[in-house]
Order: structure tokens, then C-alpha cells, then sequence
């Protein structure tokens, strides 16, 4: 069954296609097809509070594009939801409505805490755990969130506004990042002893270069490597001698150093990066609440 969902994110843009199925562990996910377009509405938002009348027309012209595939492939169903650039923007109302009416495409703005329940919520189905507890933490361009689930059980999140397009625009105060340490204290017992997972394009692409991407894993040695060998080179290096998008080459330094921080915090040793993230959690919601309803 094809569902799709669309992610306005602080760097990009995200329309994913996916089939849902059932296992033994419950319904996941297939990918069958995903557009990424970087808006960066974050630079925009971050450094003038408003997102500009550009970018605006940038945004509904790729949702008019969205529409337009949604009708072709016809899902069964799609939830757009719009995160922390768009939450934070002073004019972010006045942008829903214009995609709205020139598009029918409706966008709903979670916070921060909703984004981390929906992508954590995906971990058990993916991944095996070999502690009692689990550590989620999904890097974007706007803020972090970070989850703990006991087993398969849901304990708290939160989200702090550190993500990789705020770095760049230097608009992170010390006393987030001493918020978001505090924060992980609570955890100290367990801190060594726990599975953490990373969520995001950043993790994908530096467990891809420097870890282990047959089983999606990288161990703290090589994210704080990678972090020193990427900050150090050249932005034109990166995207020459690594390969990167130029709209990954800037922001997979700053997603570095905040898995690098986290896990230095925490004594956690390995990062699984399992390549999920909020557009399959918007499409997980739609299947289980189809299904709730008794429509499939």
C-alpha cells in the first residue's frame, strides 16, 4: 500500500514514496521513491526571523511540483508536516496559507518534541538493541531531538534549538548546549550502557564515508576522525575529493560535531545511522491511523 509524505525541513525539502507492509514485528517501510530539494529556509529564518518572499516562491513552486507527483503516483494518503524554520518563522502562517491555496497541498507545523516521538517511534522496528535503553538522536538544520525509549517503551524527549544550518548562521548560544548536557544527565547511570541511534542525511553520509555502511554502523573514533578531517578541509575539497552535494559539504561538518559532543557526553561508543527519518515516520502515522479506523 503507497503513502507518501512531504518534510519541510530547516535545509531541505523531502517528498518520499513508500509501501507499507506488515511483518512479524509490526508495519514498515519500503522506499519507492524520494525528492530532496535544498530550500535552506533556516538561513532565511535564523538570521531574519521571516522567511524571504525568494524563498517563498522557491517552497510553493516545489509543492506545486509535490502535487503534481502525488497525483501521478496516486497513494492511498499523504501528511505534510513543516519543522523548526518553519515554527520559528514570523510569517510562517501567512507562507501555509499561499501553499495552501495555490497548491490544496496542506501543511501541518509540529514542534520539536511531536518530531522526536514520530521518528523515535520507528527504532524497534529497525534495529536490534543490546541495552535496556536507547538513545535517539535526529541532527537538522534548525534543532536536535533527542529521545530515550526503555525497550520499546517511550520515556521522554526533548528538542534543543542546535541543528547544522543554525551553526553556520553562528546563532547557537553556549547555554543551549549546556541545556541539551544538562539535559542527558538525567541518563548518567545508564550513559556507556546505552544503543544509540542517529537520524538525519549528515549521519547517513559520514557513516557511509568513514564507518561501517554494510551494517549502518560508526563508532566514536571515526565520527570524532571524520569531524577533524572534514573541518580542516577546504569547503571546494569536500565537495571535489569526497563527492558531497555542495549543500552537504557545509552542513555535514557542524551535524558532526554535534554527534561527536553527544556521544562524548554520554560515553556512548557507537552511532547506528539505519537511514530513517520523519518522512517515514509521517507515513507510519497514516497507516496505523488508516488502519485504527478500520479502513484497511
Amino acid at each position: 500500500m503507497l503513502f507518501s509524505s512531504i518534510d519541510i525541513g530547516s535545509n531541505a525539502v523531502r517528498l518520499m514514496f513508500a509501501n507499507v507492509f506488515e511483518t512479524k514485528a509490526g508495519p514498515v517501510t519500503e522506499k519507492a521513491s524520494l525528492i530532496r530539494i535544498p530550500l535552506r529556509l533556516g538561513f532565511d529564518v535564523f538570521n531574519g526571523g521571516n522567511i524571504s518572499e525568494q524563498r517563498a516562491d522557491d517552497l510553493v513552486k516545489t509543492m506545486l511540483a509535490f502535487k503534481l507527483l502525488i497525483d501521478v503516483y496516486q497513494p492511498v494518503g499523504y501528511r505534510a508536516a513543516a519543522t523548526s524554520a518553519m515554527r520559528e518563522a514570523g510569517n510562517n502562517q501567512e507562507i501555509l496559507d499561499r501553499v495552501k491555496n495555490e497548491t490544496g497541498l496542506e501543511i501541518g507545523m509540529i514542534d520539536g518534541i511531536e518530531e522526536a516521538n514520530i521518528i523515535s517511534s520507528l527504532s524497534n522496528i529497525f534495529v536490534n538493541k543490546n541495552f535496556s535503553k536507547t538513545l535517539y538522536i535526529d541532527v537538522g538544520g534548525g534543532s536536535t531531538e533527542l529521545s530515550v525509549l526503555e525497550g520499546d517503551k517511550f520515556i521522554t524527549s526533548n528538542s534543543f534549538k542546535i541543528g547544522t544550518i543554525r551553526l553556520l548562521a553562528d546563532k547557537v548560544d553556549d547555554s543551549e548546549w549546556e541545556h541539551m548536557r544538562r539535559w542527558l544527565q538525567q541518563f548518567r547511570a545508564d550513559f556507556g550502557k546505552m544503543n544509540c541511534i542517529g537520524s538525519g542525511g549528515n549521519i547517513n553520509k559520514i557513516t557511509k564515508l568513514y564507518g561501517h555502511p554494510i551494517n549502518n554502523m560508526i563508532t566514536f573514533d571515526q565520527l570524532v576522525f571524520a569531524y577533524k578531517q572534514l573541518n580542516t578541509m577546504p569547503l571546494l575539497h569536500r565537495i571535489e575529493r569526497m563527492g558531497l552535494r555542495p549543500d552537504r559539504a557545509d552542513v555535514i561538518v557542524p551535524a558532526a560535531r554535534i554527534f561527536v559532543k553527544i556521544l562524548k557526553w554520554t560515553g556512548t561508543g557507537t552511532v547506528i545511522a539505519p537511514r530513517i527519518g520523519l518522512a517515514d515516520g509521517l507515513i507510519l502515522l497514516q497507516y496505523k491511523d488508516m488502519k485504527d479506523k478500520g479502513l484497511i
